[in-house]
């Protein structure tokens, strides 16, 4: 088959070439359990959150649960001094079974049902997150019993992900919140920010950081209680096919935006992608093929509605791999397993010719993965097998 300039090469398309000990920990895996899976590392989270705590030395990292609110991530995260971010009950809940103390969780939803403000609170968890008045009086009911965080927004159109555009108010408006807080008895703990997910530049996190430093002061100007927190939120960023900039590099201009603050103010982080995002490989395999206008068309057990739905929500492109590279290769497509035309993993790419029951291997797949899969067609979603948890029994190996 002839091979058109515009498919992409194969290898071009992945990174970081599968070790023999990875090739034969996915084979015994697949033997093991079937297909499809997700291999979820406990070593890699720990990892990437050393790597995070080296690089933000002065910050108390509070893991956003919602890229993968799996149990094996509360559990090494937690052994490791970890914090937590929550954002709904599901999550409070989550945590709760995993033991974790309510002194080292948040709750940074800036929009919250009153059901979700009760069960934090029955639970034990005290800080909370608003962003506009509305939110405020809800917290008035429960003024003895809470420490809030005003959201400020810092638009970013570099990001994936503009949570800015969604969440978040003006200095202005803060500075109205904070007074009404006052005249309430609300306690007003600190500001929080989140500058978008995925973000490559750290002169986002600079000028907020900056920002909200004058909004402090502005705060005592005023006659109004100071502020002792701020919390940075998450965004920092994780390489999928294109490079991005080392996290003690990115953290650089970040720790120099922070020493410039009060010594009294404590400073608080969510990171959630990058701690999870490359702890999970997903494995599927070839259910059927089909040659269609010139590619070979193959089929997985796998695919957009289930680990890959990461390419709708989360515009990911994860790095694919198969175990056979030898060969000719041929124009092909990765397709996914449901009867939906949008269900196309990869179009135009290299592969050797594969079989029925061949495996095709994704890395970088923690992230909004399994946390986003669904049910649909009644195809079951990938399970997830558990590595490297210590003291962790067979019968918990499956997720």
């Amino acid at each position: 088959m002839a091979i058109a300039h515009s498919v992409l090469d194969f290898q071009s398309y992945s990174s970081d070439a599968l070790t023999l000990d990875q090739v034969q920990l996915i084979e015994s895996s697949v033997a093991q359990f079937g297909a499809p899976l997700l291999l979820l590392d406990c070593d890699a989270i720990r990892q990437q959150y050393r790597a995070l705590q080296q690089a933000l030395p002065s910050v108390t990292l509070h893991f956003a649960l919602k890229p993968l609110p799996h149990p094996a991530v509360v559990r090494t995260l937690m052994a490791e001094g970890a914090c937590f971010d929550l954002a709904t009950t599901g999550e409070v809940e989550l945590v709760q079974q995993q033991g974790v103390e309510p002194e080292r969780t948040i709750h940074t939803h800036p929009i919250k049902r009153d059901s979700d403000i009760r069960d934090a609170l029955a639970y034990g968890t005290r800080v909370f997150v608003v962003d506009n008045l509305n939110e405020l009086e809800k917290f008035r009911r429960y003024s003895d019993d809470v420490e809030l965080l005003v959201r400020l927004s810092f638009r970013n159109s570099e990001a994936f992900a503009d949570l800015s555009k969604k969440f978040g108010c003006n200095a202005e408006q803060a500075m109205a919140i904070i007074s009404m807080a006052k005249e309430w008895n609300i306690h007003i703990k600190g500001l929080s920010f989140h500058v978008g997910s995925q973000t490559t530049n750290p002169q986002k996190y600079v000028d907020a950081i900056g920002a909200c430093a004058s909004l402090m002061q502005q705060v005592v100007e005023a006659g109004l209680p100071a502020l002792s927190t701020l919390d940075i939120g998450g965004g920092f960023p994780v390489r999928y096919n294109t490079d991005v900039m080392s996290i003690e590099q990115f953290c650089q201009p970040i720790n120099a935006a922070l020493n410039e603050l009060p010594d009294t103010v404590k400073v608080l982080a969510e990171p959630g992608r990058f701690i999870v995002a490359p702890a999970m490989t997903s494995v599927a395999s070839i259910m059927g093929s089909a040659e269609r206008e010139g590619q070979i068309w193959y089929y997985l057990d796998d695919g957009i509605y289930g680990s890959f739905s990461g390419l709708i929500f989360d515009d990911a492109k994860y790095p694919l791999h198969t175990l056979k590279q030898d060969g000719e290769q041929y124009a092909s497509v990765l397709s996914g397993p449901t009867c939906d035309s949008i269900d196309v993993i990869a179009e135009n790419i290299l592969l050797p010719k594969l079989e029925n029951g061949d495996l095709v291997i994704a890395k970088m797949m923690g992230a909004y993965t399994s946390a986003t899969a669904t049910d649909f067609n009644f195809f079951k979603r990938a399970h997830t097998v558990v590595l490297n948890e210590d003291a962790v029994s067979e019968e918990r190996l499956i997720g």
